[in-house]
């Protein structure tokens, strides 16, 4: 078994399509098909089930693929370890983001690693928290700017960036305009939107939901933050969303209110990283730029 049909492997399942996968790893079809049958009549099993349409994982190839990704993910690792003892950073660093994390100024983080390390390849994947902290655990990424994340889900290394206060959003003419703070009692019955259950905010807010024992129904799911301020104006509902989006210029008009009462939810953003002995020099070194203050 060898590294390179192993990154084959891992590309067909992560694209679930052969000229996908093919055209991602610049080879060629022909020869990507051959890797990934040599590597299934190596194990003796099919690792795909493929159809005219689709190419899925067998359970087999599930199993293969956290190994995979985890002996990938040791393999860069140790090349980048040996080019650290050299002086050079080389390779790839992979990061991960939520959408609109307070705390750090992604683009400048990464433009001035750029500037110091300008052999090394920058990867960035926008996703929700939850995939970040999986991705990370399975050596996918090598750190994410993440929100919501507990030391009870994540045992490696959380780097603390910002806490600040959840709001109620609503648009002109609702009920709540009027009212300096909103009881959670007031808000049973309610049309929310929210993002959809892997992003932090919606974390946040159904953490503070269920800590205060109150129902809600959440009628629209979005996954970007513009889209959710675009419902709030149109009246489709009110949301509970980190502080700093009523400050955005999309949510110019509409009314953010504070929560009474003892449970005042929170929005935290942190940074996920693995456990310092297994973090990569790609990480340690954008640690570093981003504690002298260069993404801030």
């Amino acid at each position: 078994m060898e590294l390179r049909q192993l990154e084959h492997f891992v590309a067909v399942a992560e694209e679930e399509h052969f000229t996908r996968a093919a055209e991602r790893l610049a080879v060629s079809q022909s020869g990507l098909s051959a890797s990934v049958r040599a590597l299934e009549q190596e194990l003796r099993t099919p690792l795909f089930s493929r159809t005219t349409r689709s190419v899925r994982l067998t359970e087999a190839g599930r199993a293969l693929l956290v190994e995979a990704e985890r002996t990938l993910a040791g393999a860069r690792a140790a090349r980048d370890a040996v080019d650290a003892v050299r002086g050079l950073l080389r390779g790839t660093l992979s990061v991960g983001v939520e959408q609109c994390v307070p705390g750090v100024h992604l683009p400048r983080l990464l433009a001035a690693f750029h500037r110091r390390h300008p052999l090394m390849e920058i990867r960035l994947r926008q996703e929700g928290t939850t995939s970040l902290v999986d991705g990370v655990a399975a050596g996918r990424l090598d750190a994410a700017f993440a929100a919501t994340v507990s030391s009870v889900e994540w045992r490696g290394e959380l780097l603390p960036l910002a806490r600040e206060p959840m709001v109620v959003l609503c648009a002109p003419g609702h009920r709540f305009t009027a009212a300096d703070r909103v009881a959670w009692d007031e808000l049973t019955g309610e049309s929310f939107i929210d993002f959809h259950p892997d992003w932090g905010p919606r974390r946040a807010a159904d953490g503070a939901f269920a800590e205060a024992r109150v129902r809600r129904a959440v009628g629209l799911e979005v996954n970007d933050v513009h889209s959710l301020l675009e419902l709030v104006h149109e009246g489709l509902g009110i949301a509970l969303v980190p502080h700093h989006f009523s400050r955005k210029p999309e949510a110019r008009g509409l009314t953010a209110v504070a929560l009474e009462g003892p449970r005042q939810p929170c929005y935290e953003s942190a940074v996920v990283l693995p456990a310092v002995r297994a973090m990569s020099p790609g990480a340690r070194e954008l640690m570093a730029l981003l504690r002298s203050g260069e993404g801030t």
